[in-house]
């Protein structure tokens, strides 16, 4: 009885065998018939191929990978491997008023994707602990003596490259960026500070570091790398389709695009500290802002690539943090009650028995403020409602629309979509006492700022002793929480004008239980330039290298398509060689004389009798 083996030895050992006797007449097929079933079962593999290696490749695994970095970047709290040969690093000195720190970040190599950013992570040391190093006082306070700077910014400087490897030393780009304490120097001393940092950092240190390195930003500049940092954080860089995600239509300025571009909805920042407060958002239309105000940047690594231009409108508002606010309200409380009582002939605030009425301090509270020789006496009514009466002279609004503190132009901002981070005051002030940071509702907020607001003083000192307030919540949160709520309360909605209804305000201290600083948007947008060495890196290597990187992940499918159609053709050429086996054998029955030998010929076909096996072995 004729027999066919098959065999294919990979990926797996594969081996039938098939008789001619279990053939059916369906087997037998015209020529027609068998071509249509070849191109069915090339179709079939085609098919096969595209859907397994075309869109589930390039774009399943590419969201995959972004997601892995998103959470990669956001939960990684490993200590940093400092043996990978691959692994980057960079300084950033933020040489603040009270204090300076050094920050060591560190990233892989850059993929090769010029759509994607570097993926910039805070390094950790052996100990999971952050690699970030803090002194005091702050470097202005080197004003009149410049020659000490590099002295006094050297033990950071030492502190970071113990854990750097040496060999990565050359390589390490170090920025060293002034802010406040900086501004408000005489720009002479600003120079001769920066002079000597520039002279004498390259003598003991070997970091990648030239003169523009060393700088110091303007408060705009601040406020764009923070936004920058919280942003990158948040994942609102990574372009990559999911409808899970709120999206926004950007027109953006040079480009070449006829339509408005659609990628991910960033994240706008307030950030209200002691002495200022800060708004930061970007702005998707064209809106004619001014150029102060209004920063324009290229976050990718290839200039004509329009994908990662942001346009943000920054601006910095100096007396309206918390604490100003709060000195200038008492400035304002002291000079009118010293004008009253002398016009008048009062003596309100003269002594605790005849107290002036402050309904921005808790009910009950005394308080005593005012220079030497002007002192006033408080007490407080506890009135939530009055003392944002009191406090909306204090926004410098004007009667222009658009504009905000100060009477400050403010783009249009779309409250239907967007959204909105509050650090700092915004943070303590919602969450410290009231307990109710996160995202911020408007009319709780305001319940509960009331209910504490007319809450007797002795009352709130017994609730803080039994500890039901944050644990670093002090007595001065206690006694000013009922101002600067109302102060929160009137710069938001006020102030830039949110809608009481607005409900994408979160505010935090933190950002996936982290500190974002702005150092870290600072040296994201610095090394932007960086990725074009790996990829200029990755396109020397060639194709080859690139097929070798996909090989790992098509090989299988590749092998089984080929051992799968090799198949198929063994079929096709058997079920031929039977068709000509049965024609030529048809033909010698008619010339026969005798009908029984071209019967037993037939009866040899049909049952498979009376012919060695054929074997054919692939």
């Amino acid at each position: 009885m004729g027999r066919i083996s098959f065999s294919c030895l990979f990926p797996a050992s594969w081996h039938f065998s098939l008789s001619p006797v279990g053939l059916p007449r369906l087997l037998l097929p015209s020529f027609r018939q068998l071509l249509l079933l070849g191109l069915l079962a090339g179709l079939l593999g085609l098919l096969y191929l595209l859907l397994v290696m075309g869109k589930g490749q390039y774009n399943w695994t590419g969201r995959d990978q972004q997601v892995h970095r998103h959470m990669a970047r956001v939960t990684d709290v490993d200590a940093t491997d400092t043996s990978n040969p691959n692994l980057n690093y960079g300084l950033v000195v933020d040489c603040g008023s009270s204090g300076s720190r050094v920050f060591v970040y560190c990233w892989p190599r850059h993929n090769g994707n010029p759509h994607d950013l570097l993926d910039i992570r805070q390094m950790r040391d052996q100990h999971r602990k952050p690699v970030v190093m803090k002194i005091k006082p702050g470097i202005s306070e080197l004003a009149t003596t410049p020659e000490k700077a590099s002295d006094y910014i050297y033990p950071l400087l030492s502190f970071a490259a113990q854990h750097i490897p040496k060999s990565k030393h050359q390589e390490t780009p170090l920025y060293i960026l002034c802010t406040a304490g900086m501004r408000v120097l005489p720009e002479s001393q600003q120079e001769a500070l920066l002079e000597d940092l520039r002279t004498d950092i390259p003598v003991h240190f070997n970091f990648l570091f030239s003169d523009s390195h060393v700088e110091v930003i303007s408060g705009k500049q601040e406020g764009v790398y923070a936004w920058i940092g919280i942003n990158f954080v948040l994942g609102r860089f990574d372009h990559v389709d999911d409808e899970r995600e709120a999206v926004v239509e950007v027109q953006v300025p040079g480009s070449d695009q006829q339509e408005a571009l659609v990628r991910k909805r960033t994240a706008g920042v307030l950030d209200m500290g002691g002495v200022s407060t800060q708004i930061a958002y970007e702005v998707p239309k064209t809106e004619e802002v001014a150029k102060n105000l209004l920063a324009e940047f290229n976050l990718g690594c290839d200039a004509h690539r329009t994908e990662h231009v942001y346009r943000v409108y920054v601006s910095t508002f100096l007396g309206f943090g918390g604490n100003a606010a709060r000195q200038r309200y008492e400035e304002s409380v002291v000079s009118k009650t010293l004008v009253q009582n002398k016009l008048l002939g009062q003596h309100v605030g003269e002594s605790a028995e005849s107290p002036y009425l402050d309904p921005c301090l808790p009910r009950d509270l005394q308080d005593e403020i005012g220079p030497p020789g002007q002192r006033v006496h408080l007490r407080g009514t506890g009135d939530f409602d009055v003392c944002r009466q009191l406090l909306q002279p204090f926004l410098n609004r004007t009667n222009e629309t658009q504009s905000s503190l100060n009477g400050i132009y403010q783009p249009p901002i779309d409250y239907q979509n967007s959204q909105f981070y509050g650090f700092s005051e915004f943070y303590y002030c919602t969450e410290d006492v009231l307990r109710m940071g996160g995202d911020y509702n408007a009319t709780k907020y305001s319940r509960a700022a009331k209910s504490y607001c007319a809450t007797q003083w002795k009352t709130l000192k017994e609730r803080f002793d039994r500890g039901l307030y944050a644990s670093h919540a002090d007595l001065h949160r206690l006694k000013y929480q009922c101002f600067k709520s109302a102060w929160m309360y009137e710069v938001f909605h006020s102030g830039f004008s949110f809608p009481t209804v607005y409900e994408n305000l979160k505010t935090a201290l933190l950002v996936y239980d982290k500190e974002v600083q702005w150092t870290l948007g600072a040296i994201l947008y610095r090394t932007r330039f960086l990725p074009l060495r790996d990829i200029q890196q990755e396109s020397l290597r060639g194709a080859h290298s690139h097929w070798r990187h996909s090989f790992s992940f098509v090989n299988n499918h590749y092998l089984f398509l080929a051992c799968f159609l090799v198949v198929v053709l063994s079929i096709l050429l058997y079920l031929l060689r039977l068709r000509r086996i049965h024609r030529r054998m048809a033909q010698r029955g008619t010339t026969a004389a005798s009908s029984s030998s071209s019967a037993s010929t037939v009866q040899w076909l049909e049952e498979g009798l009376g012919s060695p096996a054929a074997p054919v072995i692939l």
